[in-house]
């Protein structure tokens, strides 16, 4: 079951928990305006657990880098809680994430499925 995110005018989202990890679909805009709201609610989600998430950003229109800051800063903190994070990418979140050169480090992945099969892997590894 989904619930609505209280992010911005311009980020959207909602927020599902599944058994071992926690789905965010997020639409609009992640730029210095929908950041600070961003990671706020992204940060209370990750401590309440579970500690494994996908971010599907398939929907998002644009980011900048303070977006691409944000998600470095949440891809460290559930590393360091022993989770993973996973982020479903468009062509435009893509081409933003490799022009800084950090598409291996925030786990980009084509899809869905693909995300919650990397999540069920690590998983299974004990991480």
């Amino acid at each position: 079951m989904s619930e609505p995110l209280s992010l911005t005018v311009s980020l959207r989202g909602t927020r599902e928990i599944r058994d071992n990890l926690q789905l965010f679909r997020l639409t609009g805009l992640i730029d210095a305006f929908s950041e600070p709201a961003f990671r706020k609610v992204l940060t209370k989600c990750i401590e309440e657990g579970p500690k494994h998430l996908i971010l599907d950003l398939s929907k998002i229109e644009f980011i900048d880098s303070s977006g691409l800051g944000v998600l470095v800063q949440l891809a460290k903190k559930v590393q360091d809680g022993g989770g993973t994070l996973q982020i479903v990418s468009n062509p435009r979140v893509t081409q933003t994430v490799k022009l800084v050169r950090l598409e291996k480090f925030l786990s980009l992945q084509p899809d869905l499925s693909t995300a919650l099969a990397n999540i069920e892997t690590a998983d299974s590894a004990g991480k």
